[in-house]
């Protein structure tokens, strides 16, 4: 058994590298058997009633977004006049549709948003075959975001993060994310007037996971880091930031 004082150290540890697995091969010559350690891969595991685990086998993940009031006149009208039951309906089409993730916002003006959220999330929890997939809570108001939390059953994802108010307020944020059981979306941007070079963007695109690596607690694979920049970027450029922030662990 781990001494107490050993034991944040290896908490630390089995989060920046993922499990061992070892196996034994079968006997060879003269009855020995050579010990074999196997990476095991660790995949994005997200939920609402059922599980879905995001692997690199899943080329595409459907994001419905029809319930997301800055981006469906219809579905803000129906929230704006109370016509919530109308706009549950809505959700069931889009997880009928072949959504696997449904995206809720309800950022705009003349809404309170986070009465909205509470009250629309409620609802769809309710409805089984709606909550069978897992909710991307979506707003720019941390508020909002962590008064949806508070309703989701299972595994849902934050949208988003960033580094904008500064550091402290980030890793507070990552934090109550993490408390919560979530995963997030972390928005690495820029503020350039222009687009600028993939090479450019990494820098600030890796800024969010290099903050305090000894504050920042959340377990691999529970955060997305999305590259922007003002204007925006080509999509095969911040596919090739994306990339990049994937291919290397934060620094130490």
């Amino acid at each position: 058994m781990a001494r107490p004082d050993n034991e944040a150290r290896a908490n630390h540890l089995s989060r920046e590298h993922p499990p061992l697995t070892s196996i034994l091969s079968p006997r060879g010559r003269g009855g020995q058997r050579k010990k074999h350690v196997l990476m095991s891969t660790r995949h994005t595991r997200l939920s609402g009633l059922e599980p879905l685990v995001l692997t690199p086998d899943l080329l595409f993940i459907n994001v419905g977004e029809r319930t997301n009031v800055t981006g469906s006149a219809k579905f803000k009208k129906l929230i704006k006049e109370d016509r919530y039951e109308e706009a549950v309906e809505v959700a069931r089409q889009q997880v009928e549709n072949g959504a696997q993730i449904i995206d809720v916002n309800m950022d705009e003006g003349l809404i309170d948003s986070e009465a909205a959220m509470v009250r629309f999330l409620n609802l769809i929890a309710a409805e089984p075959d709606i909550a069978r997939v897992p909710v991307m809570v979506d707003s720019s108001k941390w508020t909002v975001i962590e008064a949806g939390l508070r309703c989701l059953q299972g595994k849902g994802i934050v949208n988003s993060i960033s580094m904008k108010e500064g550091e402290a307020e980030f890793l507070d944020h990552a934090r109550k994310v993490q408390q919560y059981g979530a995963a997030a979306v972390v928005m690495a941007s820029t503020n350039k007037a222009r687009p600028i070079p993939a090479s450019a963007r990494y820098p600030s695109a890796r800024a969010p996971t290099n903050c305090s690596p000894a504050s920042w607690t959340s377990c691999p694979k529970t955060s997305s880091s999305t590259p922007t920049s003002s204007p925006s970027p080509p999509a095969s450029r911040s596919t090739t930031t994306t990339r990049w922030i994937s291919s290397r662990p934060p620094a130490s």
